[in-house]
C-alpha cells in the first residue's frame, strides 16, 4: 500500500475518457431499503487503518467499512474496491447511506482525497487525518464541483499546508483546513456527525474523464463524444501549482529567504548536481532574483521547458552554470461534465452536459410526474418512477426504460 502511495501520481492507472469499452460503475442506487434502524459507517482506503478507526467509533456503535484488497496497486482500483465495499455494506449489513464517510490516515489521506474527485456521490464527508493531497491533484483528475456536497477535513502539521488548503479552496474545493494540534477524535467525529447525504439532491454537478466514474447521484453518464463540446460548462480540473523548477538535482531552500536570491539549504541524499550547501541562486537567465518571492514569481511564469542559464554565489565567487527550467505538466485531455436540476414548482428536471451522449436517469417517486429536458430537448413527461435510458444522437434524442443488468 505504502509503496503505491509514494508514487501516487506515476501509477495511477489510465482509463481514457475516449475508451468506448471502460467498465461502467454500478447502476444508480435505488431508494435505500427500509426496515431496522441503519448505522452510519467509516470507510477506510487502508484495511491497515481499520483498528484505529474501530477503536475511534466503538463507543458510537459506527461500523467500520474495509475494502478489499485489488488485483493491482493502482488508484483508481482502489477506488473502485472501497466503492464497492459501501455499497455492499448498505445493501448487506444496515448501513444508513446518508452517514458514510470516507477516511484517509497519513499516506492514506491523498487516496481519500482523491477517492472523493472519482466517486463523489457516496459520501457525506471526508477526512483526512495527516498527510497531504498534493500529489492527487497531480493526476489531473481532481475536479472542483466533485466536492460541492462532500466537504473534506484536512488536519496536518505541514509547514505550507495551510497554503496548499487555500489554493484548493480557491479553486473551487470544498476543504476545511486544521492545525493537527487542535484536533482529535472527539473532534473528529463531532465534525463527521454534523454531515448527511441526500441520495436524491435536487440539484447536482460532476465532472470525470472516464465513464467507468460517470456517476453523479440520480444521473450516470455512460457514453462521451468529446466532439458534443458545450462552453456553457467548462472544465472544474484543478491544476497543480506547482511551479517550474530549475533541473539542478534535488535541492531545497526557505520559501521566506530575504535574498539575494536564494540560499540552498538541502540537498538530496546522494546529490551529485553543481550545487553545494549555502550556494546562492542569483540570477536566472540574466534577470537578478530578488528574494525567494522573487524567484518562485519567476518559476510560475515559465511556461515551457527550455536551456537557461543561472549565476550561482558561492561565498565571493561567481559561479555561471547551464541547465534547463522544467514547466510543470498542465493536464489537458477532455472530460465530460453534467449538471441536473429538479424544478419543484414546474416539476421539470433540466439537465446540462458536456461531451456526454447517453445517461441513466434515476427518477424518484416523489418526483413523479416530471418532464425532462436535456441540453435544450425536451421529453414531454416521466409517469412512473425508476430509471430511464437516454441517448443524443444527431441532435434527437431517445429515451427507453433502462435495460434490466
Amino acid at each position: 500500500m505504502r509503496n503505491w502511495l509514494r508514487k501516487f501520481a506515476l501509477v495511477c492507472g489510465t482509463i481514457s475518457l475516449l475508451a468506448a469499452s471502460a467498465r461502467a460503475q454500478s447502476d444508480l442506487p435505488a431508494p435505500s431499503p427500509t426496515g431496522p434502524p441503519r448505522t452510519p459507517a467509516v470507510a477506510v482506503i487502508d484495511p491497515a487503518d481499520a483498528p484505529q478507526w474501530q477503536t475511534w467509533v466503538k463507543d458510537l456503535g459506527w461500523k467500520v467499512i474495509i475494502p478489499a484488497e485489488p488485483a493491482q496497486n493502482v488508484v483508481d482500483e482502489r477506488a473502485q474496491a472501497v466503492d464497492a465495499a459501501v455499497r455492499e455494506a448498505i445493501q448487506k449489513s444496515a448501513v444508513d447511506p446518508e452517514r458514510v464517510y470516507l477516511a484517509g490516515r497519513g499516506d492514506t489521506s491523498v487516496a481519500a482525497f482523491y477517492a472523493v474527485s472519482r466517486i463523489p456521490d457516496l459520501w457525506a464527508a471526508a477526512v483526512l487525518l495527516g498527510g497531504s493531497p498534493e500529489s492527487a491533484i497531480t493526476t489531473g483528475r481532481i475536479f472542483a464541483v466533485n466536492y460541492n456536497m462532500v466537504p473534506v477535513l484536512w488536519a496536518s502539521a505541514g509547514p505550507s499546508d495551510r497554503e496548499l488548503a487555500e489554493k484548493l479552496k480557491a479553486a473551487g474545493v470544498n476543504i476545511e483546513w486544521r492545525p493537527a494540534a487542535t484536533i482529535n477524535n472527539a473532534v473528529v467525529l463531532d465534525w463527521l456527525k454534523s454531515h448527511r447525504r441526500d441520495e436524491f439532491p435536487i440539484s447536482i454537478d460532476c465532472e470525470t474523464n472516464s465513464p467507468t466514474f460517470g456517476r453523479c447521484y440520480w444521473i450516470q453518464t455512460t457514453k462521451f463524444d468529446p466532439t458534443e463540446r458545450n462552453d456553457v460548462l467548462p472544465s472544474t480540473r484543478v491544476n497543480s501549482g506547482s511551479p517550474a523548477t530549475l533541473d539542478l538535482g534535488n535541492f531545497g531552500f526557505k520559501r521566506d529567504d530575504s535574498g539575494p536570491g536564494i540560499q540552498v539549504t538541502f540537498l538530496g541524499d546522494k546529490y551529485n548536481g553543481p550545487l553545494k550547501m549555502g550556494d546562492r541562486i542569483i540570477e536566472f537567465d540574466g534577470k537578478p532574483i530578488k528574494d525567494a518571492r522573487s524567484y518562485l514569481d519567476m518559476m510560475n511564469q515559465v511556461v515551457a521547458s527550455r536551456r537557461v542559464v543561472v549565476m550561482l554565489l558561492r561565498g565571493k565567487e561567481r559561479l555561471r552554470v547551464e541547465t534547463a527550467v522544467v514547466a510543470p505538466h498542465r493536464e489537458t485531455s477532455p472530460t465530460a461534465r453534467v449538471q441536473g436540476r429538479y424544478d419543484t414548482e414546474t416539476r421539470q428536471l433540466e439537465i446540462i452536459s458536456r461531451t456526454v451522449t447517453e445517461m441513466r436517469v434515476t427518477v424518484p417517486p416523489q418526483w413523479i410526474p416530471t418532464g425532462l429536458n436535456w441540453n435544450g430537448l425536451t421529453i414531454d413527461e416521466i409517469n412512473k418512477p425508476g430509471c430511464v435510458l437516454l441517448k443524443m444522437d444527431k441532435e434527437l434524442l431517445h429515451a427507453e426504460l433502462c435495460p434490466a443488468n
